[in-house]
């Protein structure tokens, strides 16, 4: 029976009860077809419901459902998508974007300088880049055989909770402290500002930088919490505008390798000079001759782990999309073919604006480039007015844009850990109201991204706050992709649209364990990255994830041990028609009617289905 079926002559008895469909959206995206295939005649278990045994049969699914299965194991109902209270407002074009936008963002623009600065070589430099996007390659068949398995939104908390849903909420607090003290959108932030002083030729100071950052994270704050549609289109037309910048970067750079005189004058030019036609063609390049590729490698297997990091942020953001399925319209569909339609298009064109920096910059130059390797770049081909104010404010928008759309599904994933009552005020945390938008996890992102952006000094804070945020994501990595593995073995009844190729996943494994090593190797004697210790960030990451078992065990473990308590989960409905969870002290009676801890339908009947990640209780009539 479809979601809104009248109930049948069977049921009468309990037509008062409110259905699903009742609290859910309905989902115009879905064909006719699809409609048919879910099983409606569900309730949500609430403080009214008194038995505390489940009467009812195990789910009956049409024969052609894709979640129906051989009859030995019940599918799960975190496999069924759910209509998020938002709507689905995301179409094919939106979900390419967010990924588009998400990815390049200050990364490519910033960070080549750096890593040529760390690694010695152009050529060492440019086999980290293909070698982190065929790690993004992989890590992309991981999350699309997994955001395809479950497709919710809430990305990689999703998957933990599903995987490891013992010991009890251990996974789910570990993905709320890394959310909550590593979801911050700073970089980004730090580079528009630099960019947009650049541009109009403003002394780069301290607080205009800070003062442009948190000017930039308040607006698309209100954007996305007071004007849904309105910021999901600014985002789209930024990452629109992303893409013609990167390909007109590229284009140019090419046509400099390609019109170069075969004689090459090895003179250096000063970026503040005035730069020549005739000056550009003659830039010495490193592409003269395999020797000159790799002159001055350092092979240091901390160095180039540290640069690996930075590489990795900036490919990071290709499951972007898997944090907001619930709003995409046919969303497996959607993910697995909008997901590597992005990823192609963003290796070709970090490829080609890697050659074109090589090509038109000299390369003891981009060492002393810094964060503004691009802004060089834009001078030496376009002069001093185009060069030096209209590409840079591109640039300032192409980091606004990343900013956007890691701020809209930042806010989805703080939306979600509200919904399970992992955050104080959960209620309002986990409400839509009153834009039909996340705002409170609009603002659960805000308060650290501020904090990041105004506290820390600047000089070394960006490329600390990179590999601080990157090392706790390895963990992540590998215990997703051992789970992803795990559940092949003893959940194969699991519908799988997409799998990845097992060799991809081991390759994610083995560099996860690599990386999360390497910051404990010295690096070369004047190869330094940091005036401080070059494994503090290591060190930061790994307390950061100690805290939270630390945490999870005194909140869920020891307290209720002494106080003579287990801690339950108590379902409810928002207005808004927001299923929410909070976790409190069993309690069976109230003056509302029975209270019914969850643990308890779960002792009494095994055929009932619980969705641990979303914790919301449905029971099939």
């Amino acid at each position: 029976m479809p979601y809104g079926a009248a109930p049948s002559k069977k049921n009468k008895s309990r037509q008062a009860e409110p259905l699903l469909s009742d609290y859910l959206q309905s989902d115009s995206s879905l064909e006719a077809g699809d409609q048919e295939q879910t099983p409606a005649t569900s309730r949500l278990l609430s403080k009214h419901d008194a038995p505390l045994t489940s009467p009812f049969p195990k789910p009956e699914y049409h024969k052609h459902s894709p979640y129906a299965t051989d009859g030995q194991h019940p599918a799960e109902l975190n496999t069924i998508p759910e209509a998020s209270p938002l709507g689905r407002n995301l179409k094919w074009s939106s979900a390419y974007l967010l990924i588009i936008s998400r990815v390049i963002g200050s990364g490519i623009f910033a960070t080549p300088g750096v890593i040529v600065h760390s690694v010695g070589s152009v050529g060492l430099s440019l086999l980290l880049w293909l070698l982190g996007a065929v790690v993004a390659a992989c890590g992309l068949a991981v999350s699309l055989e997994l955001g395809c398995m479950l497709p919710r939104s809430g990305g990689e908390k999703v998957y933990l909770e599903f995987i490891y849903n013992h010991p009890r909420f251990l996974a789910s607090t570990a993905v709320a402290v890394q959310a909550v003290l590593l979801g911050f959108t700073a970089s980004n932030c730090i580079v528009f500002g630099k960019y947009l002083l650049f541009a109009f030729d403003i002394e780069p100071t301290e607080f205009a930088q800070r003062a442009c950052a948190l000017g930039l994270l308040a607006v698309v704050t209100v954007l996305h919490g007071c004007f849904l549609r309105t910021g999901i289109a600014i985002q789209n037309a930024l990452g629109w505008i992303k893409l013609v910048v990167v390909a007109f970067m590229a284009i140019a750079g090419i046509s400099v390798l390609i019109f170069r005189p075969t004689a090459t004058a090895h003179h250096h030019h000063h970026h503040h000079a005035h730069i020549t036609h005739h000056d550009l063609m003659m830039t010495p390049s490193p592409f003269t001759s395999w020797a000159a590729l790799w002159a001055g490698s350092n092979w240091s297997f901390g160095t180039l782990a540290t640069s690996f990091f930075k590489i990795s942020f900036a490919y990071s953001g290709y499951d972007n999309v898997n944090n907001v399925l619930d709003e995409v319209k046919d969303p497996v569909r959607t993910l697995k073919t909008a997901a590597p339609a992005a990823l192609i298009t963003i290796f070709i064109f970090y490829f080609l604006l890697n050659v074109a920096y090589f090509v038109v910059v000299p390369v003891e130059d981009i060492k002393k480039s810094g964060e503004l390797i691009a802004a060089l770049f834009f001078e030496r081909v376009f002069g001093e007015g185009a060069g030096g104010r209209v590409l840079p404010i591109l640039i300032a928008l192409s980091a606004a844009g990343a900013v956007m759309v890691s701020t809209f599904t930042q806010a989805r994933v703080n939306q979600q850990i509200a919904r399970q009552g992992f955050l104080p005020f959960s209620r309002f945390l986990s409400s839509s109201k009153p834009f039909n938008a996340p705002l409170g996890g609009l603002l659960v992102h805000f308060i650290p991204s501020m904090l990041v952006i105004t506290l820390p000094p600047q000089g070394e804070v960006y490329s600390f706050i990179l590999e601080t945020k990157g090392y706790p994501a390895q963990f992540t990595s590998l215990a997703i992709c051992a789970g992803l593995l795990w559940l092949r073995s003893k959940r194969p009844d699991l519908q799988r649209p997409f799998k990845a190729w097992r060799g991809a996943v081991w390759l994610i494994i083995c560099l996860s364990v690599a990386l999360m090593a390497a910051p404990f190797f010295p690096p070369q004697k004047g190869k330094e990255e940091f005036s401080f210790w070059y494994g503090t960030y290591a060190v930061v990451g790994i307390g950061i994830m100690l805290f939270a078992v630390l945490y999870w065990y005194i909140w869920i473990v020891l307290v209720p041990k002494l106080s003579g308590y287990k801690v339950e989960e108590e379902m409810d409905v928002l207005d808004d028609g927001t299923s929410i969870t909070s976790l409190v002290k069993p309690r069976f009676e109230s003056e509302s009617g029975p209270r019914v801890a969850v643990s308890d339908f779960m002792r009494e009947d095994r055929n009932l289905e619980l969705w641990s990640g979303r914790h919301e209780m449905l029971i099939f009539i």
